[in-house]
């Protein structure tokens, strides 16, 4: 079955900086579904239960000694079978020259033989990496989300209910832009969220009775940002005579997106309401609640010793 998530190899010999030893027809479209790599070390030596093709192949300087002592027709052996198979890619690592087995085989197979100049173990542990990156769950939310004192702020809400005009006024502040309208959220492998935007619509927001914007070329480089990690949801909404909203902040509330626990507030809106200043607060406190600072717990400790401290004059009193 098909993952729903892919990266094209092009892309990653590209970010990687991989030498193309020989590339397969089609190489740069052939897509990498899976993050786990292997060192066909067994398959060289023609144990192939349990091989998964669909993995990048990296061989470095085990493999490669191992090969040195065999015969250059024990070397032919050993290729054809790892190359028969329909592997994405072969990538050589510390920059070793490939053997002239390899590349016949190669040739023969229309395989893609790769080199990079990182140590074997470097190789791995960034190609995993970027893998994770690229195959992560991701979702597209109706949002916008803005860098607030370096805390990544999800606002959601309606269609017409401020968070455009939110974001401008935050961006007039020097905070700095990620996503208007769409924001694409991607779990990364320490289940963190982040946020970008989609490509066809970064940098731009849209204004009602204006329309769109270019918000990097109006405010400057410094009002966006590529992506960020999402550190806190708030939520617009119309203000309700009769609602019941939180006043003290002792609740503790969350959003769930990708299976992450996400802190989030509701702020009600309403005509006088400043909501930029509003979730720049919000930001901040969110931050201080991260560092083990909680106003609102403070501030009922200092009720509760209060009152202690009346009942117990009143006591004495009598």
């Amino acid at each position: 079955m098909s993952s729903l998530y892919y990266v094209k190899l092009g892309k990653i010999v590209k970010e990687f900086d991989l030498e193309v030893l020989r590339g397969a027809e089609g190489y740069e479209e052939r897509r990498i579904e899976t993050e786990d790599i292997n060192r066909p070390g067994l398959q060289l030596t023609g144990f192939f239960d349990y091989f998964d093709p669909s993995r990048l192949q990296v061989i470095g300087k085990v493999e490669t000694t191992y090969l040195e002592g065999l015969s250059p027709q024990q070397r032919r052996d050993s290729f054809e079978q790892l190359l028969s198979q329909d592997i994405t890619a072969l990538i050589i690592a510390r920059g070793i020259e490939p053997f002239p087995e390899c590349m016949e085989m190669a040739e023969k197979y229309d395989r893609t033989i790769l080199r990079s100049q990182e140590t074997t173990s470097t190789l791995i542990s960034t190609l995993i990496a970027g893998l994770k990156t690229y195959l992560s769950p991701r979702i597209t939310r109706h949002g916008v989300l803005v860098d607030v004192y370096g805390e990544g702020v999800l606002l959601l809400g309606e269609s017409g209910v401020g968070k455009s005009e939110t974001a401008i006024e935050l961006v007039k502040r020097g905070h700095r832009l990620i996503a208007d309208d769409a924001v694409e959220i991607k779990r990364n492998a320490a289940m963190r969220l982040m946020g970008s935007a989609p490509e066809l619509i970064r940098h731009y927001i849209e204004l009602r009775g204006i329309g769109v914007i270019d918000v990097r070329r109006l405010f400057g480089m410094s009002a966006v940002k590529e992506e960020a990690e999402i550190d806190m949801v708030i939520s617009l909404e119309q203000w309700k005579d009769g609602a019941m909203y939180n006043r003290l902040g002792l609740e503790e509330l969350y959003t769930t997106i990708l299976e992450v626990q996400v802190p989030s507030l509701t702020i009600p809106v309403k005509p006088g309401r400043n909501l930029a200043v509003i979730v720049e607060v919000a930001a901040m406190n969110n931050r201080h609640k991260k560092m083990g600072y909680n106003a609102a717990l403070e501030f009922t400790k200092q009720i509760n010793q209060h009152f202690d401290q009346a009942m117990s004059a009143q006591a004495q009193n009598k």
